[in-house]
C-alpha cells in the first residue's frame, strides 16, 4: 500500500505547487516531475497497470504544458510565446 499512499502524497504536493506564483513553481514542479516516473515503476511493479494507468492520466493532466513545451522543443516544432508573467524585463514575447 506504501507507492500508492506516496502517490496521494505526489498528487496533494503537485495541487500545493499549483498554488504557488508561476516564478515558485519551478523547483517544486520539476522534482515532482523527476519523481513521477520513479513512483509509477513502483507503483506498477507492486500494484499492476490499473493503478499505473491512473497514476499515469493524473501526471499527465497535471503537467500538460510543461509537457508539451518539452515534447515540441524535441520536436522541433514552434513554441508557443512566452507567458507575460516569466519574461524578463526588456525581453520580447
Amino acid at each position: 500500500m506504501t507507492p500508492l499512499i506516496l502517490g496521494a502524497l505526489w498528487v496533494i504536493a503537485a495541487a500545493i505547487t499549483a498554488t504557488l506564483p508561476m516564478r515558485a513553481q519551478m523547483i517544486p514542479g520539476l522534482t515532482l516531475l523527476g519523481l513521477a516516473p520513479l513512483l509509477l515503476i513502483w507503483i506498477a511493479a507492486t500494484h499492476g497497470l490499473l493503478w499505473t494507468a491512473a497514476g499515469t492520466f493524473a501526471l499527465l493532466s497535471m503537467f500538460r504544458r510543461p509537457l508539451t513545451y518539452v515534447t515540441r522543443k524535441l520536436l522541433r516544432l514552434p513554441l508557443p510565446p512566452i507567458p507575460p508573467e516569466f519574461r524578463l524585463p526588456g525581453q520580447t514575447p
